[in-house]
């Protein structure tokens, strides 16, 4: 597989929430880089085309944008930092 990314990703294991629209949804960071993330979800679903994820170590607040989805597995986009 060819990789299309501008910047590499880190490896990480680290609980998350994505929000929105008044819910949240428990989640694990599997990669990231400044740029984006590898969200695993708990179980396939559908998701916004754009939401929020916190980090539940430092409580960073990110806005993504839904990039691609394969099974409960998302990449997202980070739009701006918060």
């Amino acid at each position: 597989m060819i990789e299309r990314r501008k910047f590499e990703r880190i490896e990480v294991d680290e609980v998350a929430f994505v929000f929105g629209d008044g819910a949240s949804l428990r989640c694990r960071v599997v990669n990231m880089s400044d740029q984006g993330a590898a969200i695993e979800l708990p179980s396939k679903q559908y998701m916004n085309s754009t939401f929020k994820l916190m980090l539940e170590r430092d409580r960073s607040i990110r806005s993504c944008r839904l990039i691609w989805s394969s099974g409960n597995l998302i990449g997202v986009a980070f739009e701006e930092l918060w």
